[in-house]
This record gives C-alpha cells, structure tokens and sequence, in this order.
C-alpha cells in the first residue's frame, strides 16, 4: 500500500491537474444566446416604439421633477431663507441630499472601473445602467451646492478664473476641494459613459441605416464618430478604456473622501473622526448598489432581461451589497468605540444624543436599514425572491438618507452649550426640491432607456463562449461578390473568431502592410496575428497626468502667495499638503482627456467618411460577422491573386469596396 507521503503527492497532482476553465462557471449570459440575439434585444428597445408604460412613467416624473423647478425658481426669486436653516443647523436638507446623491453615483464607477480591472465580466449586463446611473446622480447632487450660494449666478466664482473682486479661491478649504473633486468626478464619468457607448452607437447607426430611418442614422453615426470596429481601433480602445479605469479607480475613492473631509476637519463634536474617509466611500457604494438593484430589476422585468440579467448578477450586487452594509456596520461600532475609549464627555454625549436625543427615530431607522437589512442577504432564498430584492434594495436607501440626517443634522443641533441648542425640521421648500430630484433623475434615466442602448453590446458579446478564438459561431456569411468602379480594396467575411486569426496570421505573412479586420468586438490574439505592437496610448496618458498635478500647484502657489497672499487661521500661504487635493483631482482630469484624445487621433477618429462604411455587407461587422479588408494601395495587392488568397483561407461573399 503507498505511505501517507505518496497518498497526499498523488492528491496534489490531481488537484494540480484540475484546471479553472474547468470548474463550473456561471453562465453570463442564459439561454444559449447567439450574437445576432443580443444586438436584436438589447437595439430593439431603442429601434421599437416607446410601450404605453414608458409615456406614463415619463409622465409622471416630469411632474414629479417640477417640484425641483418650482421649489429653486422661488428661492431665487425670494433668497436661500426659504430653507429652514437656523442656527445652529446651518447645514439642512441641502447638505443631507448633496451626500445622499453622490454616494448614489459611486456605484457606476465601481461596476465600470474597479470591476473591470479586476476582470470580473459580470459588470457587463448592469454596467451601462450604473454609468447612466452615476451622471445623472451626480447632476441631481451639483443643484444643492450650487443653489445654496442663494446668488447662484455667482457659482463661477468657485473656478478658478479671474473675476471683478480680484481674490482668488481658498484652497485651504475642503469646500474648494469638493468643487474640484465633484467637477472632475461628474467629467471623467460622463467620458467613461461615451467612450463606452462609441461601439453599440456604431451598431445603432448600421441597424437604423439597414431599416431606412435616416435621420435617426445620421444622429446615431455623428454620436458613433465613424467608428467601424477595426481590430486597429479595437487596440487604442481598449487600452484607453482600461487606462480609464484605472483613472476613475482612485478617482472615486477620492471624491467622497474630500466629501468626508467637510466633517472630519471639523471640531464638532460626531464629526472629527478619522474614520470618516473609509466610512463615508463604503456607505457610498453600498447605497449606489442598492440603487442599482432598484433600476434594474423593474428594467429586468418590463423588458424581458432575464437571460441577460441573470440570477448570477443579481447574486453577485446582493453579497456586494452584504459586504459593504456589514462595513458600514463596522464603522457605526467603531463611532461608538471611540466615544467610549476616548472619554471625552462631549464625543459620549454626542453618541448617546444620535440614539436617545430627539433625532432618536432617524438613528435607529439607519439601523435597522443599513446595518440589519443586508445581513439578510446571507439567505439564497432571499436572493432569488426578487420582489423581496427590490423591497429591501429601498430600504437600504432608505438606510443611508437617515445615515446622513443623523450625521449632520443631530450632531449640529446639540454642540458644546446647552444654550445654543436648537432643532432643525426642513421647510416645505426643501420638501418639495429634494421630492422633485427623483422625478429629475427618474425623467434622465428614462430618456437613456429610450434613446441609447441601456446594456454594453459589444462587451456582452466578447462575454460568449463562442467568441473564444477556439470556438464555431456557425454564423451566416455575406452576400454575393460585388464590383466596384473606384476600388479601395477587397473583403472577405469569415464565419468565426478562430477562422479569422487564421487568416490574419496568413495575410500578415504574405507581407501585407495596409489591411485591417472587422470585428464586433475585440478578439483575443488578433492582435498578435496581425502584428500590431503595444498601443501608445499609454504614453499621452502619462504626460497628461504629469501636466495636470504640475498645474495644479503652480496654480495655487501663484493664487494664494504670489498673487493674492490670503492669510488663514495662521495657516501657510501655500503648502503642498493643502494644494494636493486639488492638483491630484487636476492630474486625473487631464490624463483622462489626452487619453480619449490619443485614442482618437491614433484612430483617426472622428472619420464620418471611410470606404469600408460605404459597404452594406461590411456593417455586420458591428453585428455578428467578421471580415478582413486588405486595401488596393498595398504594395503586394493584385486583384487576381489577393482574392485568390482570401478564398484558400476560407473567406466569403468576396467583394471590391468602393472608394
């Protein structure tokens, strides 16, 4: 019999024999799902007339988001005392909601960054969703900041830009910083959302075309830049969008930081608290990803998404979720750990004040909703029961509205001195206006379902087990060969990933230089099989990022000593520690422009005009088909012998394409 040496060697072995693409995984996508499948659904929303359900929807959100437009025309016109703010809660609802809505647009750049560098593929079902999700939360949360300046017409004095006063910006202030952070947060995520969007937009444009709407090609092909789906274009796009990521990474970690740093510089007692940074990023997530359970399960339903949005995702935002409720959790014990462990009376009353005081009611609402509900996502029953997800997904903002009412409105209305105690209850302006930003927000997500497909096409399609380069798509090739006049060259559609990597391997060794593939989405290896080197997009990135934080300093050393030396609280005229806030957001800001620019220019985009979209066969390239195109201005091109050669390698509906 072997010895318990060799009894454990050999169960290493095969442990070691088992292979990962061997375990059971989850299938992305249900249904056995083709690639035309895909396009025809997810299009089809944006291509049919809008169901009877949408126009009441939007209905009723306009008249709810004119809450928001009455509620801000009279505080214009009347002045920001029509907010019940009083001493001394200076701070109210405007505050309160500011927090709420940003937090609500983490979630977008957690699903499109973090998870995509971490390769998980099922963001790609919600992501979409998420980024939309983040823009238009992001806009609802900018209205409280901007119109609590009471003159809102002044808000540009917030930029730095010159103006008539001759003083510029305190960047010693973590206000100023939230200026800055939130600007920049709002830009990169609206950048990520488009570029994003630039290939399925393609897609839209093909199908409008094919169908005879015109106009609606036209918008769609102005949006889409002449894209083409390019395996050259696929390269620069795929390394920005990643560089992207990786910007929007730190990036969204930083945004509520700063936010947090409102409170935690302060000397109020609740608030200074380090712990306040990690709190307040992972409070941001868990309520983002409650509310993107509550978008998308409705558009799961309504629209018949169940193969797309599969119990896997829905398993997946509940355990995110689950995590992060039980991290915010965390920090309320730790809040408590503090007050207790430090034995300042101030710091203990202010604990006991936020359960006992009379803000009570909030304090174990928050409780109950951000602590104890998501410990219910433990159970797989209460996973797959989706009326209860979505039930719960509520409760969860819920949750973190309370969170941020007992954050800043308990803590200011008992400070140090009895004396000066008050209590804060929101005027029916403030009602109405915060009432009104989920009809704003619900009327802007409305119209991104409407007119813009609400799911990543071409990134579903790259999640399929056919678009492996090993596998068979078995899909239908292109028409009948067709002459042309003024040639720019042949094409040669190809009914596989791997049957195109073969014949992109053959091309590139004949010695063709000008030709290129046309791919719905990105194929692994191809690449290599053509011999493109490493994209450069990279490069401009760095140089990008370099010039914005080097901007950022010289701008506040010149604004705050050189040119108007504002003396603060004994502080430095400028110190880098300060101006780091800033010029980090100014560095991610400009690297994310040079990096969407570098791609642009490397692909010559935008480039409405191109021989190969002139070509009815060639727009399934942004469908389900890919073909190779080898142009007539190759030195080695012969008519006779390149279609030769594109025939041995199997390639079909062989055509010229017209200049």
């Amino acid at each position: 019999m072997p010895n318990a040496a060799e009894q454990t060697s050999g169960s290493s072995e095969a442990l070691l024999e088992v292979k990962p693409a061997e375990l059971p995984r989850a299938a992305l996508v249900g249904g056995n799902r083709s690639l035309s499948w895909i396009t025809d659904k997810i299009c089809g929303i944006t291509e049919e007339r809008a169901p009877a359900w949408w126009w009441w929807c939007f209905a009723a959100a306009a008249f709810v988001a004119s809450f928001t437009v009455a509620g801000l025309t009279y505080l214009v016109a009347t002045g920001v005392g029509v907010w019940g703010h009083r001493s001394p809660v200076n701070w109210g609802w405007d505050i309160i909601n500011f927090v709420f809505w940003i937090g609500i647009g983490h979630a977008g750049t957690l699903i499109s960054a973090i998870l995509l560098l971490l390769r998980q593929k099922w963001r790609t079902s919600i992501n979409r969703s998420a980024e939309a999700m983040t823009i238009f939360a992001v806009f609802c949360a900018a209205i409280y900041p901007l119109f609590h300046l009471g003159r809102v017409w002044y808000a540009w004095f917030l930029l730095p830009l010159p103006n008539s006063n001759e003083v510029w910006q305190n960047y010693r202030s973590p206000l100023e910083w939230d200026v800055f952070a939130i600007a920049t947060y709002g830009t990169v995520s609206v950048l990520f959302w488009y570029v994003g969007m630039i290939p399925d937009l393609a897609t839209l444009r093909d199908r409008f075309h094919a169908a005879g709407r015109g106009l609606r090609a036209r918008i769609y092909g102005l949006l889409a830049l002449g894209w083409r789906g390019s395996n050259r274009h696929w390269s620069n796009y795929e390394m920005a969008y990643l560089i992207l990521a990786g910007l929007a990474t730190p990036l969204v970690l930083s945004v509520h930081t700063i936010v947090s740093y409102d409170f935690a510089v302060s000397l109020i007692p609740g608030w200074h608290s380090t712990i306040f940074p990690p709190y307040f990023v992972a409070g941001a997530i868990f309520s983002g990803f409650g509310m993107v359970l509550t978008l998308v399960l409705p558009l799961r339903a309504l629209y018949g998404l169940e193969d797309l949005i599969t119990q896997h995702h829905i398993d997946c935002m509940c355990k995110v979720l689950l995590a992060t409720g039980s991290m915010v959790g965390y920090a309320y014990v730790v809040e408590f750990l503090i007050a207790w462990y430090s034995a300042n009376p101030y710091e203990g009353f202010g604990f006991i004040n936020q359960a006992f005081g009379p803000y009570g009611w909030a304090y174990w609402v928050m409780i109950g909703c951000s602590v104890a509900v998501p410990q219910l996502f433990w159970s797989g029953k209460v996973r797959r029961n989706m009326v209860l997800v979505f039930i719960l997904s509520l409760l969860v903002n819920l949750g973190m509205w309370c969170e941020r009412s007992v954050i800043i409105v308990t803590s200011l209305s008992r400070d140090y001195l009895p004396s000066s105690w008050g209590f804060y209850s929101p005027s029916v302006v403030e009602i109405f206006t915060f009432f009104g930003t989920f009809g704003v927000f619900a009327v802007l997500f409305l119209l991104f379902i409407r007119f813009l497909p609400i799911m990543a096409v071409a990134e579903l399609k790259a999640s399929l087990p056919e678009a492996g380069p090993g596998a068979r798509s078995g899909l239908p090739l292109a028409g009948s060969p067709g002459h042309a006049r003024r040639s720019y060259g042949l094409m040669a559609a190809f009914e596989s990933p791997k049957r195109v990597l073969l014949a992109a391997e053959r091309v590139r060794d004949a010695g063709f230089r000008k030709w290129d593939c046309i791919t719905p989405y990105p194929v692994r290896g191809l690449d290599r099989a053509m011999g493109i080197g490493r994209s450069r997009v990279p490069r401009g990135s760095l140089a990008g990022g370099i010039a914005g934080f080097c901007t950022g300093m010289v701008m506040i050393w010149f604004m705050d000593k050189l040119d108007y030396a504002l003396a603060v609280g004994g502080k430095p005229f400028f110190s880098p520690l300060f101006a780091f806030p800033v010029s980090y957001e100014l560095a991610i800001l400009f690297a994310a422009f040079t990096t969407i620019g570098g791609m642009f220019c490397l692909n010559s985009l935008p480039k409405h005009y191109h021989p190969v979209l002139k070509s009815e066969s060639i727009r399934r390239g942004t469908d389900d088909l890919f073909f190779i195109v080898i142009e007539k201005s190759d030195p080695r091109y012969d008519p006779a012998r390149t279609r030769a050669l594109l025939e041995g390698l199997g390639g079909a509906g062989i055509a010229e394409l017209e200049r």
